[in-house]
């Protein structure tokens, strides 16, 4: 499947900001599974400094300053992906998680040693609860795969999506409480349980492909970007999970950036000087391609 992505953020001050330094992580990534075919980056009032470059996970990203004083910064992301979708373990035949915890509490090899920083608490994963509640999916000697899907379902039945729930700060173990959240808060919830465990996963930011209802058109500008996690299965890879949806993630998810959680690959962050309160836009907008010949 071809995607034309489009992912506009408008920032609007109360006064004018002399100046701004930001960190976007916008650019998707190249996959196995996943082609560029082309990705341009728009700032209206335009940087003084922009610089192309790649952060520790490797993910592409974008330092800009702006110099000039300004009163609204735009920052437009255009982009064609194509996404194929990749082979999935049979869960079943997956190693015990158990021994996937031993093997990386252990790691000596450079594919362990690589997966086992992703096995710790980070900002936004740090959980009293997340062991209690993930218990039932790991019974002693579970296929990890098979006892990570069982946990993503029961996220899906147990949790309310819910937007203005929680905000990116919420801890975990307050959704824990509430049962509601939007799709960061059910990714952060299930790389929490699966680090209580020692197992490594990752947060991944992207999109997802929406589908209007049925006999209505869909809105430009209407969707949103999107987060799920991978959990590390050995011999096997990384492998996507989408608690929010509870799916095993095909053709339909595009693949920005990852890390070990939000604060990793926020699509936009930074620091202005000046401005005094500030309103933000956001218009994502995926949609397959029209491919002409």
């Amino acid at each position: 499947m071809i995607y034309d992505l489009s992912h506009i953020t408008t920032f609007n001050y109360a006064a004018n900001v002399d100046i701004s330094q930001h960190v976007v992580h916008l650019t998707p990534r190249r996959t196995p599974g996943q082609t560029v075919h082309r990705y341009a980056l728009l700032i209206d009032p335009t940087p003084t400094v922009s610089k192309a470059s790649r952060d520790y996970f490797e993910n592409l990203t974008t330092y800009l300053t702006v110099e000039q004083p300004h009163r609204r910064l735009r920052i437009t992301s255009n982009s064609r992906v194509e996404v194929t979708s990749q082979p999935s373990p049979e869960p079943s035949t997956t190693a015990p998680w158990d021994a996937v915890k031993t093997a990386v509490e252990g790691a000596v090899d450079a594919p362990s040693l690589h997966a086992a920083q992703f096995a710790f608490e980070s900002q936004f994963t740090v959980s009293v609860g997340a062991y209690e509640y993930a218990l039932p999916s790991f019974p002693e000697g579970r296929p990890l795969l098979e006892a990570a899907i069982d946990l993503m379902r029961r996220i899906f039945k147990d949790f309310k999506y819910e937007g203005g729930a929680t905000d990116i700060y919420t801890p975990i173990d307050t959704v824990l409480k509430l049962r509601r959240g939007v799709c960061q808060d059910f990714a952060h919830l299930q790389i929490a349980c699966l680090r209580a465990f020692n197992l490594p996963a990752r947060y991944v930011s992207g999109y997802l492909l929406t589908h209007p209802p049925e006999g209505q058109e869909k809105l430009v500008g209407s969707d949103a970007s999107h987060a799920w996690l991978s959990v590390w299965v050995p011999e096997h890879g990384w492998v996507d999970l989408d608690p929010t949806n509870n799916v095993v993630p095909t053709d339909e998810h595009i693949t920005v950036a990852w890390g070990r959680d939000y604060g990793d690959v926020s699509p936009i962050s930074g620091m202005v000087l000046g401005g005094g309160e500030q309103k933000i836009k956001v218009e994502v907008d995926v949609r397959p391609a029209k491919i002409t010949c």
